[in-house]
């Protein structure tokens, strides 16, 4: 078991309010009797946590999280992963480094919670992996929880929020049309709520560190790999300090991006509009021409041709950025860039897996 964290290392000493850590010893916790095939009472676990401008926010996170990886029952490791990160997370993540059992991972630049994310996950060494965000909404208190559904036989436990309550109004009406979008149009099914706080056995970071797309959308990949994946309903606390990166257009950006990487919807929904246009240009056509033909009705006026002309514009130009946006991503794919560049590493956790 690691020694706990030092206070004087963080600068930071952990606040009266944390929740308190997940005890081995709760019946709701326990290990079953009989373990299924893969399984193992005492597995090694790493802890994934990618970081963007939380400094903080980590000072805080990293006591709690320490606490609640003391009681998991599981030798373990946490990778942090600084995400080309501008305030004080660097220099705090490096005092923390010295710690056994704490990995930190610089990249060279902010290359996006995706590309993070991976970093972390081809990193981890454990037999399950762990991956939350730094912000304090993903209650180190769950992890627990999480162990015993993956020592039941789950291969993938993923957080799902009770309720977006918290969330403005333009935000869930967005989130909705999403996921019903992807959902009837991808071929997976993704649970709406679940984010990045998941518990995964080593067989599905495995196969997430196998797809070769580089343009990761994380929450359509978990899903695509399949495997048994059980939810666990949790209310997010407030975010301790700041504000969420993710601002309409991010999530936009975000959402144009996992409608694309699985989905041909849009290109479809542009061809059958096109298609219906092309129909009733075609009739309107025939029946001005049938008019003109039976009863000489003059040419019609300027104001319809232009307003048709534009609107006729308008949708080819929608069309060829909904195209656009397709031919941009097979255009990332055959540069074939590495997904991320790391410029340092510090610290040191469990032992590779093939030591």
């Amino acid at each position: 078991m690691n020694p706990p964290f030092a206070p004087a290392l963080l600068r930071v000493a952990a606040p009266s309010h944390a929740p308190a850590a997940a005890r081995t010893d709760d019946p709701a916790h326990a290990t079953p009797a009989r373990l299924p095939p893969g399984r193992s009472a005492r597995p090694r676990l790493s802890c994934v946590v990618p970081c963007w401008n939380e400094a903080r926010n980590l000072a805080l996170l990293l006591p709690q999280l320490d606490e609640a990886l003391q009681h998991c029952g599981c030798d373990w490791e946490l990778i942090l992963v600084d995400d080309g990160s501008t305030d004080g997370t660097a220099a705090l993540l490096a005092e923390a480094a010295l710690r056994p059992g704490l990995r930190v991972l610089q990249l060279a630049r902010n290359f996006g919670k995706e590309a993070a994310l991976t970093a972390g996950l081809g990193a981890a060494c454990g037999e399950v992996v762990l991956t939350m965000d730094a912000d304090l909404q993903h209650p180190p208190a769950l992890i627990a929880e999480m162990l015993a559904l993956w020592r039941r036989g789950a291969d993938m436990v993923y957080a799902a929020r009770s309720g977006r309550a918290d969330e403005g109004l333009l935000k869930r009406l967005g989130a909705a049309v999403f996921y019903r979008l992807m959902n009837a149009a991808s071929g997976v099914t993704l649970p709406a709520g679940a984010g990045d706080f998941r518990l995964m056995d080593r067989v599905v970071v495995d196969a997430l560190l196998a797809l070769p797309e580089r343009r990761r959308f994380m929450k359509g990949l978990y899903a695509w790999v399949g495997y048994d994946a059980v939810a666990l309903p949790y209310a997010p606390p407030p975010r301790a300090h700041g504000r969420s990166r993710f601002g309409l257009w991010r999530l936009l950006r975000l959402s144009i991006d996992g409608l694309t990487a699985f989905s041909t919807w849009p290109l479809r929904a542009a061809g059958l509009f096109g298609g219906v246009l092309a129909l009733i240009g075609f009739g309107y056509g025939g029946f001005v021409a049938l008019q003109a033909l039976l009863y000489g009705h003059p040419v019609p006026g300027w104001t319809t041709v232009i307003v048709s002309l534009l609107f006729l514009l308008g949708v080819q130009l929608v069309s060829i950025g909904i195209l656009g946006e397709y031919v941009g991503r097979i255009f990332d794919e055959v540069k074939a860039r590495p997904l991320y560049v790391v410029k340092r590493a510090w610290g040191r956790g469990l032992p590779s897996r093939e030591s």
